[in-house]
């Protein structure tokens, strides 16, 4: 049985006629004939009755053609979604903890693409979400960022969802805050420095660990601590409460503006839970779109250039 046989079948019996079906098919009527009689006899049924008046169908003829009908027309609409010049448009997601140099690689991944071809999408979002969204497909990849404090639970969370995590740039923390902030000019900040302003946090959810934390030195103790769930929110309450976040200070004043400045993290001495180790995830095993891979190429332009 083929799509052409039943196309055959469902003219047929639209016209009534062999002749007329031959000729809205442009085919000639030996040939559809003889297509009629390979399905009857592959069926092991009579479809058609032939007098000299035309065609009808049998009994069992306009049962099949029911659900002939059902099955070509599911294969037309699968041709006007996929098919040559159809409606289907390439599919191209990114999930990302709230890091600007992510977006701003998404921006000219974009820009690079007739937008009206293709389905784009990017979430900024809690980092248990970043890690289902790449490892049930609906992203291709994922930024996140792992230390020697969250790395083995991090691992564990990655491989359990088949996913590798590539690194892109290592960097130490930053104080991240407006300009107008008392401590903006300082050469270095500390913890002391920070102690009667509020920390400002990524929520994570009511399940989240210290592990899912997208701020480093997430187990430090804080006097004052707000959460917020976007990035704007977070740079109106830097302004509005003198807030801070500590960051990986690689901020992109194009997207977030020049009224926001990072300065360096002074810890009371060596601590390599205070380094971020920033990178990308994707399923293992996996072959990446040419949009992928000029995403990548444009996080690691934007992170050679800072």
């Amino acid at each position: 049985m083929t799509l052409i046989q039943l196309s055959y079948l469902i003219t047929i019996a639209e016209t009534g006629s062999l002749n007329k079906a031959a000729e809205q098919l442009y085919v000639s009527q030996p040939s559809l004939t003889n297509a009629v009689k390979e399905l009857e006899k592959e069926l092991g049924v009579t479809l058609l009755y032939r007098s000299g008046r035309g065609v009808t169908l049998t009994n069992d003829g306009v049962e099949f053609l029911h659900y002939a009908k059902e099955i070509y027309h599911q294969y037309e609409s699968l041709m006007k979604r996929y098919g040559k010049g159809g409606s289907y448009k390439k599919k191209f997601g990114v999930s990302t903890q709230h890091y600007s140099f992510a977006v701003k690689a998404f921006v000219d991944m974009a820009q690079e693409y007739d937008m009206s071809k293709y389905e784009f999408a990017i979430k900024e979002t809690k980092t248990r979400e970043v890690i289902h969204d790449v490892s049930t497909l609906k992203s291709e990849i994922g930024v996140l960022y792992l230390s020697d404090f969250n790395r083995k639970a991090m691992g564990k969370l990655l491989s359990a969802a088949h996913l590798e995590f590539h690194p892109l740039v290592v960097c130490r923390a930053y104080v991240y805050l407006w300009r107008g902030h008392p401590l903006a000019g300082e050469p270095s900040i500390c913890f002391e420095q920070l102690a009667g302003y509020p920390c400002l946090a990524f929520d994570q959810g009511d399940d989240s660990t210290f592990y899912d934390a997208e701020e480093i030195l997430s187990t430090s103790e804080y006097a004052q601590i707000i959460r917020a769930n976007d990035r704007a929110t977070m740079l109106n309450l830097m302004v509005g409460l003198n807030g801070y976040t500590l960051c990986s200070g690689i901020i992109c004043e194009e997207l977030n503006g020049k009224e926001f400045v990072a300065v360096p993290f002074q810890d009371e001495g060596p601590n390599p839970e205070s380094a971020m180790e920033i990178g990308y995830i994707t399923r293992k095993s996996i072959v990446l779109s040419e949009m992928g891979e000029k995403y990548i190429a444009a996080m690691k332009r934007y992170l050679a250039a800072v």
